[in-house]
């Protein structure tokens, strides 16, 4: 099964990567489940992952702590992997305001979503990936624990067409509505259909081309593939199957039985409430639960339908949610050996599956309790963590950093400092990667007193500034990051501020500019840290660093002092009037560790050069972001966007709005002169040259 991937890269392993990848591959033929891969920022660990799935032929489960960093592995797997299905899974949500409410107040917060349209779609790809194919690697954040619904509904749902089959253009029709597909004869995109004459159009979510099923006598008497914007047929088809539009879907005879099923759930809980003399609960609850099961009954579809999981999976009381981990169990990956998990950055991520499921049953739980909700909504939850360890396969915890839980799993060993993880070292199931293939060493750290530390810090930043190199700066607050910065510009410095509070995409613009040389030093908090690749950056300055807490604690130190670690001249500050415990831990493990790489670059005669890398991942994430608001990346498949291939994305645009507009459809028109302006207005800023328009005469409406 080792050729299920086909891995395609520039370079070969090197450095500690040959032993790591070796020990690892071992390691999980022999039958171990946990792993770790200690590898340290630069050192390739994304590269090692790659080659371990490709080794052993197994599909893998990427799990991210936070959408960048996924948008940043699913952009690397995609470039090593070609012409396999790299996925991405994660948060469809771009705002999103859980339904809760707050008794001291009365006050009840109605769910408010706003919900990524093509992130919807790259979920619905992922299921269905699993489900129809072996050679899958998705790329996840921690939201994979979340309940989506049962894979055998899924797959149970799925419509098969087959040509000569009997099949009737009513049957299929209704069919793709109790599966969730809109019949829209005007508007043509994902997630819907329409019925011309003898034929049905279909546009799967999950696909980047449509389906033409043609009737003839009540048989299909042809399936073709359609290009969607054209109408022109790509390929004769003798079969296909046509999955879901949404997940939470269930055959009508299993709505029959979950409806039934709901209203004598309600009908207990009423008697509990009124026998309890609650009875403004009981008639909110009774009105509300009333009105989702007439239209569960009428549409098959309510808001907030997943509260009502349980029942329509029939699943008992309290039993664990269906996650994306099911669709792999479910899926083709149970054919064969089985499939891997790597836990990225997991002294961050582990943490974070861990306290998940607590909140949200604090939430739900006084929903339940004042009426909102019926008792069952506890079990639309994430998976307890129990449940989400019992479900791991072999699974590698990757970190340059981690954790006392991902040491006690891989060897037993109770490490409770830091220290202690790093006295694991070389222990079984512990695969180091401290060499990295550029021969960059980790880098030196000083300490620097507070008095006078910003004047200091402004020399600094302007002597690696006229070196044409960048500063990283963290501070401890937000509200210290924008002064430090607005200070810094007063002073000459060219600085700007990031954190949190600042839109994803702009955060993003930010670290592109940053990279581009038009500021000079970046004011963050704790957003440089994991994952983050600035090769630019040779100076790490750290405010307050005796601070001792979970900002500034040795995990955190030693990750903060590795965005140096890219560049030869790299260097890291300390701002600190005195050695903590956590200062004092981080610079042994660090100076451990570049005592070992100077060892090995004189050993084997390697002078260390700086990291080049073009501004090209982020400004490629930026544009998909950008791209994914417009709805508008169905137009291409395995193009990676970029300025190659953003003009062609214009000129569909282009064609569909004069579609569109010879319809007599003005407003889907408008909509897409809106789409094609702002595509414009993004190449302009990029330096992206567009064909020139036809003139056309202007025509009035």
């Amino acid at each position: 099964m080792a050729d299920l991937f086909k891995l395609e890269a520039p370079f070969s392993p090197a450095g500690d990567q040959p032993a790591a990848i070796e020990a690892l591959c071992a390691g999980i033929k022999s039958g171990r489940k946990n792993s770790v891969l200690l590898g340290v920022t630069g050192s390739g660990k994304t590269y090692t992952m790659a080659c371990v799935m490709a080794r052993l032929g197994m599909p893998a489960l990427v799990i991210s702590p936070n959408k960048v960093l996924a948008a940043q592995l699913y952009s690397e797997f995609r470039q090593f992997f070609p012409e396999n299905a790299v996925e991405y899974f994660i948060s469809y949500y771009d705002y999103y305001q859980p339904e809760a409410y707050i008794p001291q107040t009365d006050t009840y917060i109605e769910k408010d979503a706003a919900i990524n349209e093509h992130i919807d779609k790259l979920r619905l790809k992922t299921t269905t990936s699993l489900l129809t194919r072996r050679d899958v690697i998705v790329v996840a954040s921690v939201s994979c624990i979340y309940n989506i619904g049962s894979p055998e509904s899924f797959a149970e749902m799925c419509v098969p067409l087959k040509k000569g089959a009997p099949l009737a253009r009513s049957e299929l029709t209704a069919a793709l509505a109790q599966i969730r597909y809109e019949r829209n004869e005007a508007e043509f995109t994902e997630g819907k259909f329409r019925a011309r004459g003898g034929a049905v159009d279909i546009f799967p979510p999950y696909s980047q081309s449509a389906l033409r099923v043609e009737f003839s006598g009540g048989v299909v008497s042809a399936i073709r593939g359609l290009n969607p914007l054209t109408g022109d047929t790509l390929a004769e088809i003798s079969e296909a199957w046509v999955y879901p539009a949404k997940h939470f879907v269930s055959p009508k005879s299993e709505q029959q039985r979950a409806l039934a099923a709901i209203r004598a759930e309600l009908a207990l809980r009423l008697d509990e409430l009124k026998a309890g003399g609650k009875l403004l609960e009981a008639q909110r609850l009774e009105q509300r639960t009333r009105y989702d099961l007439e239209m569960l009954e009428q549409a098959g579809y309510c808001s907030g339908v997943e509260n009502y999981s349980r029942h329509l999976d029939d699943r008992p009381s309290g039993s664990r949610p269906m996650t994306l981990i099911d669709y792999f169990i479910k899926g083709k990956a149970a054919e064969g050996p089985g499939f891997l998990v790597f836990i990225d950055e997991s002294h961050v991520a582990v943490p974070q599956i861990r306290g998940m499921y607590e909140g949200d049953r604090s939430r739900k739980r006084t929903l339940i309790d004042f009426g909102f909700r019926l008792p069952s909504a506890l079990d639309n939850r994430p998976l307890k963590f129990a449940e989400f360890e019992s479900l791991l396969p072999p699974t590698v915890y990757v970190s340059a950093t981690p954790g006392p839980y991902e040491m006690m799993r891989t060897c037993g060993v109770e490490a409770k400092t830091a220290a202690s993880v790093y006295a694991c070292a070389g222990k079984e199931g512990i695969a180091e990667q401290i060499i990295r293939p550029t021969g960059l060493i980790d880098p030196p750290i000083s300490i620097q007193p507070t008095q006078g530390q910003i004047a200091h810090l402004s020399g600094k930043i302007q002597e690696r500034a006229s070196k044409g190199e960048r500063t990283l700066v963290l501070a401890l607050t937000k509200k210290t990051a924008e002064d430090l910065s607005a200070f810094l510009v007063t002073k000459g410095v060219r600085a700007r501020y990031i954190h949190s509070d600042l839109e994803t995409l702009e955060r993003i613009d930010i670290l592109n500019s940053l990279r581009k040389g038009e500021f000079d030093a970046l004011v963050g908090i704790n957003l440089l840290r994991e994952g983050l690749d600035v090769p630019e950056v040779s100076l790490v300055a750290i405010l307050e660093a005796d601070n001792e807490g979970l900002l500034r604690s040795e995990t955190t130190l030693i990750q903060i002092a590795g965005r140096a670690a890219r560049h030869a001249c790299g260097e890291v500050i300390l701002y600190a009037d005195r050695v903590t415990g956590s200062m004092e831990r981080a610079l042994k493990e660090m100076e451990r560790r570049r005592a070992r790489q100077l060892a090995y670059n004189k050993e084997h005669g390697i002078t260390p050069k700086t990291i080049i890398k073009a501004a090209r991942e982020l400004e490629e994430f930026r544009l998909e972001a950008r791209l994914a608001g417009l709805g508008v990346l169905h137009t291409v498949e395995k193009e990676t966007l970029t300025p190659e291939t953003l003009p062609k994305l214009a000129a569909s645009i282009e064609a569909q709005m004069k579609q569109a507009a010879d319809n007599l459809d003005f407003e889907l028109a408008a909509a897409l002169r809106d789409r094609l302006l702002e595509l414009r207005d993004m190449a302009v800023k990029n330096g992206i040259r567009l064909a020139a328009r036809k003139k056309t005469a202007k025509r009035k409406t």
